[in-house]
């Protein structure tokens, strides 16, 4: 589907799923604040010359007009906004950038979970094997080692402002086992702090480069995707202190899809489905 009529200066390029893991590439308006004239195209797939074939249909005056389109940093993305839209500034949406810290920190605290299982797993082991009672050793919060670990996994997601008191207590526990855990989420806070506090693009470029050492210096080998990445995609992700652009009004749009596509119990017939969504967004 396309809406040569929808587009707008500034512009979310993006993708969902509909039914069956069957992706769409979706650009919208942000103008249109998710309302009637926030469609501008649904193309299915994400292969990026199915794309490009379909967006060129709308004139090159038009798209040209277009000055900023914010984008996630898979390639095929890239590849379209450069072919269709050469005049437009891309902005990497800076919570793409934020998850890739939060699925690093993530990574570390799993891999220390699986440490917890085998090696209660071997003291079980061991205590049958020689007759004697095994006690599960419990820290100060009720915790065992493994339960400490997989408890964790929501207050790693927040600031530690937000933290409820047993949050604090278990978080206290979990840094002092762990100080490679606790490391590695104050360098996730001080990511989210730099894209939420600064506003001068120069003052972010002087603190990514810092933050950007700090990882190297780290050593945490869970870390070194987001540090290639900033490295790769430093000027994209820097285009955010510009206008504090990101893909939220994209990611509103599909959770309004994902609602839709809910209460109409599911996508039976696509070609239907599509039809509504353009009488209703397009």
């Amino acid at each position: 589907m396309l809406f040569p009529d929808n587009l707008g200066p500034r512009l979310s390029l993006d993708e969902t799923s509909l039914s069956n893991g069957e992706l769409y590439t979706i650009l919208t308006n942000k103008a249109a604040r998710g309302k009637k004239g926030v469609l501008v195209a649904m193309i299915r797939g994400t292969k990026a010359e199915t794309v490009i074939e379909v967006l060129a249909q709308i004139p090159k005056r038009s798209r040209d007009k277009v000055e900023e389109i914010t984008l996630d940093m898979a390639g095929s993305m890239n590849l379209v906004v450069k072919h269709c839209f050469g005049r437009a500034t891309k902005v990497i949406d800076r919570f793409h950038v934020q998850k890739l810290a939060y699925d690093a920190l993530q990574e570390m605290r799993i891999k220390h979970r699986w440490d917890a299982i085998n090696e209660e797993t071997n003291a079980i082991d061991n205590a049958r094997w020689e007759k004697t009672n095994y006690v599960l050793f419990r820290f100060e919060n009720g915790d065992t080692k493994k339960q400490l670990l997989a408890r964790s996994r929501y207050l790693l997601f927040k600031s530690a402002e937000k933290w409820s008191p047993s949050q604090k207590a278990r978080a206290k526990i979990l840094f002092a086992q762990y100080p490679d855990i606790h490391k590695a989420f104050s360098l996730t806070h001080s990511l989210r702090l730099i894209f939420s506090l600064t506003k001068d693009k120069g003052v972010a470029y002087t603190k990514l480069a810092k933050w950007y050492n700090d990882v190297t210096d780290s050593g945490f080998k869970a870390f070194n995707t987001i540090s290639a990445t900033i490295y790769t995609h430093y000027q994209q992700i820097l285009n955010f202190f510009d206008n504090r652009s990101t893909n939220a009004s994209a990611e509103s749009f599909n959770a309004k899809l994902k609602a839709f596509r809910t209460n109409l119990r599911g996508v039976r017939d696509i070609s239907i489905f599509l039809f509504r969504v353009a009488k209703i967004y397009a």
